[in-house]
């Protein structure tokens, strides 16, 4: 099987491809959410830009931003579960629903916000690969409100059987996909949008600006893992060493010569006597 190089999941094609081909975007949204085409009338892309001396910042998102019929509308792909991806969904959200009350203006006139994001594992105890929240009372189950919405689609709970009249699994399908085989097979479908959505992934990775825009993100992500590695690796040296002087100190007291403390830890004498005069 050939690996591709760049899935859909890759957070720079993801923006590119969706940003320059907004017909393509619409529809996925439509699928997302449940929403009829012909019911939108204004769509419109906040971020539409990829600042090239920020891509490499560890917290940089490349996110799409949108203005749906007066929703604000955040979509996301996520590759990696850090453990508090909940949390951090929430916040996200409670951010932009804050940012949009203009000072002076009422309560009521926030818009319904909503947060998209299409994830590569598993995040609920569930078989449903969509699962959508929102705040209700706890017995009743009736709505606070109905200003938010958090939807998370679980690429590895999409079933494997494609379905060419399913367009929704098709869009998920395309962002799970891992081989040029699985293209070619959402392709001989022949479904009109998503041999588009292939052709312009075909056209976005060969194109200069996001080869450039790739190898900063690559570099980036590198030198992330690159640091993390450094500082755990400190980390255990300190602990290692810390062990050697919690273990001198109790030889000291159980009378131990430093001799013989220096020989077993590793300590030089002055490092031993430091730690009598210290205690």
């Amino acid at each position: 099987m050939a690996l591709l190089k760049y899935t859909f999941k890759n957070d720079t094609l993801f923006k590119m491809l969706f940003v320059q081909y907004r017909d393509l975007l619409k529809r996925l949204v439509c699928e997302l959410l449940s929403i009829r085409l012909e019911n939108i009338g204004q769509f419109e892309v906040r971020n539409p830009e990829i600042p090239p001396d920020s891509i490499g910042e560890k917290f940089c998102r490349l996110d799409i931003n949108m203005t749906v019929n007066g929703q604000k509308i955040n979509l996301e792909i996520q590759v990696e579960n850090e453990g508090d991806f909940p949390e951090r969904s929430l916040y996200l959200w409670a951010r932009a629903f804050l940012s949009a009350l203009a000072t002076g203006r009422d309560y009521k006139e926030l818009p319904r916000t909503i947060f998209i994001s299409i994830i590569a594992f598993k995040l609920f105890d569930c078989l449903d690969f969509h699962s959508e929240f929102q705040p209700l009372e706890v017995t009743r189950h009736a709505p606070l409100t109905d200003r938010m919405s958090l939807h998370f689609f679980e690429l590895p709970k999409l079933p494997a059987i494609l379905d060419k009249n399913d367009e929704l699994r098709l869009w998920l399908a395309l962002f799970k996909a891992e081989t040029e085989e699985e293209l070619q097979q959402i392709k001989a479908l022949e479904v009109p949008i998503m041999e588009q959505a292939i052709e312009a992934y075909r056209s976005i990775t060969v194109a200069p600006e996001f080869q450039e825009l790739e190898r900063l993100r690559s570099k980036a992500r590198h030198d992330e893992a690159s640091a993390l590695r450094k500082a755990r690796e400190e980390a255990r040296e300190e602990a290692r060493e810390e062990e050697k002087f919690v273990f001198a100190r109790k030889l000291i007291k159980d009378g131990v010569s430093f001799e013989k403390i220096s020989e077993y830890t590793g300590l030089t004498q002055e490092e031993i006597e430091t730690i009598c005069s210290v205690d």
